[in-house]
């Protein structure tokens, strides 16, 4: 059966290749705006629910098996940070997460094209400790380009910035991909199983 991944993240396809060694890729076009009043998690889970069924939706009807993440950051006040829309934004928001601690939610939905077609959506929370940068590495981290496409501004595993102090709860998750909670889907779906909540 086919296994495709619905992101184009270079992040999740390194992560993925450590559960499945062979994969295809397509990005989905969805609209990713909030909806009034939307819980967070909802928001996230909605969002990767709507990934993998864009997905399916474009297929030729051929068996597959999809999978789709959405990762959202939300700071120690509970609001959402998304993607720096530029570098003030980016500083701005590095600032704000600067020697606090806040979650990273990764939403997933493993969604098959069977007959009935079967979906199970969870979701993963890690919470991350950031350490007290300075200035000057927020300067040279918006220099080099890495915030503006991550949830946040940061990524984790950047060597050179190393913004995280610590976590409590899943390193790959905070990466855009919890791989445990993955597995454990991806393993029932092989059976023809579908999760309970």
């Amino acid at each position: 059966m086919r296994i495709i991944l619905a992101s184009s993240s270079p992040r999740r396809q390194e992560l993925l290749r450590q559960l499945v060694s062979g994969f295809e890729v397509v990005k989905p076009e969805i609209d990713e705006s909030r909806r009034a009043d939307e819980d967070l998690v909802q928001y996230a889970e909605r969002l990767s629910r709507e990934k993998a069924a864009a997905v399916i939706a474009s297929l030729d009807g051929s068996p597959a098996i999809v999978i789709a993440a959405d990762t959202i950051v939300i700071d120690h006040q509970g609001a959402l940070l998304g993607k720096p829309a530029d570098a003030a934004d980016a500083r701005r928001m590095l600032r704000h997460l600067r020697a606090r601690a806040h979650h990273v939610v990764t939403a997933f939905t493993v969604h098959r094209s069977s007959q009935p077609p079967q979906a199970y959506t969870g979701h993963a929370r890690t919470a991350v400790y950031m350490r007290d940068y300075t200035e000057a590495e927020i300067d040279a981290y918006i220099a080099s380009g890495d915030p503006f496409d991550k949830a946040g501004g940061y990524a984790i595993q950047n060597d050179s910035f190393h913004p995280v102090a610590r976590i409590e709860g899943s390193y790959s998750n905070v990466v855009g991909l919890p791989l445990d909670e993955l597995r454990q889907a991806l393993y029932e779906f092989r059976l023809g199983i579908v999760l309970g909540d």
